[in-house]
């Protein structure tokens, strides 16, 4: 990261008053980025004895809807007086003089965010089903909330949200292939893309939805047996259908069955050990916390994947126009054809729940 980069993220002075002002004045004061963002930009605040997260758009972006962080900040703070764990938010900031967006500040938590592999203290057969049944329970805890309780009422239009989002991600795809098929043609996707939009669902249930709900956005705390004591990254919550979140997080998680990954280099493999459920243990158990059925599996699988390599294609467009030096974007030339077959085995039945 450039230091240019870092100036653009954080006026550190202007910073510091406006903790002062909002929080009181503190005698040590730290600022560190985190690198393990895709999306918005995280820094890691040590403000006197508290640790503290700052939550703000790249630079540059402040007008993309993708990177609402009040809104973000809105739906954590209506979250935090449920039984779903939220870390704690502290202020929002919508004065771009501060440090040249919005913002949002939040207590920072101990744990682990399962991304590489799991931790030791996790190594037991009991233990490991522990960690995907606290991850649906807490799913289930999102989709059973009642959002005009928590004053969510106006927070999206549920009606049409599983459409709507098969129309979103045709277009990013034909945004992306306006440039990558002058390289390669998928045709796969398009067939996908056909047979979603035949099959879309006539109705849903309307919930609170997060929106990118998977196994490395939420963090266990850091004792045993599992606790899930945190789901980080609501910037796509709104209110919609719970099915789409539950066929999300089964889109990452792996089965001891599972042909070889389509992303191997992105795909987290541990929980094919022995003791971890399986995607059915999941689905069985959201059905019965949320007395949902969720219908129509192999759609909301496929719609996963579709996303899965919408982002991917929209990746690999932005490597042939050099407008990325993320070594893995060129990687999508393959990765996404395959991501696309993926889709038409859960289709055909050949990669079962």
């Amino acid at each position: 990261m450039s230091e240019n980069y870092y100036e653009r993220l954080v006026d550190e002075d202007a910073l510091a008053a406006h903790l002062a002002e909002h929080l009181g004045e503190a005698d040590e004061y730290d600022v560190e980025r985190h690198q393990e963002g895709h999306s918005n930009e995280t820094l890691f605040v040590t403000w006197g004895d508290r640790e503290l997260v700052i939550r703000r758009p790249p630079p540059g972006e402040t007008a993309d809807t993708a990177h609402d962080v009040i809104r973000e900040y809105r739906v954590m703070a209506a979250v935090a007086e449920t039984d779903v764990p939220v870390p704690t938010p502290v202020l929002s900031c919508e004065d771009h003089d501060i440090i040249g967006s919005d913002f949002y500040v939040m207590e920072r938590l101990e744990g682990d965010v399962l991304r590489e592999g799991e931790p030791e203290r996790f190594a037991a057969p009991d233990y490991r089903e522990r960690i995907g049944e606290e991850l649906v329970d807490t799913l289930a805890k999102i989709h059973r909330l009642d959002y005009e309780e928590i004053g969510l009422g106006e927070f999206g239009r549920p009606e049409g949200y599983t459409q709507r989002q098969v129309d979103r991600w045709g277009k990013q795809l034909s945004w992306a292939f306006d440039v990558t098929e002058d390289e390669r043609e998928v045709p796969d996707l398009h067939e996908v893309g056909d047979w979603l939009r035949d099959n879309v669902p006539d109705d849903h249930p309307h919930t609170l939805v997060h929106g990118d709900y998977k196994l490395d956005n939420v963090m266990f705390a850091p004792a045993t047996p599992p606790e899930l004591n945190a789901v980080f990254d609501w910037e796509m919550a709104t209110l919609g259908d719970p099915q789409a979140d539950l066929g999300w997080m089964l889109s990452y998680w792996r089965d001891e069955k599972d042909p070889e990954p389509s992303i191997p280099e992105l795909t987290t493999r541990f929980m094919e050990r022995e003791g971890y459920s399986s995607r059915v243990d999941l689905v069985d158990r959201w059905e019965e916390l949320t007395g949902l059925e969720f219908e129509h599996e192999r759609f909301y699988r496929t719609l996963a994947v579709y996303k899965l390599a919408g982002l991917g294609e929209m990746f690999f467009r932005r490597y042939l126009e050099g407008n990325s030096d993320n070594p893995m974007y060129p990687k999508m030339e393959e990765r996404v054809p395959a991501l696309a077959a993926r889709a038409k085995r859960i289709i055909e039945g050949e990669e079962p729940l």
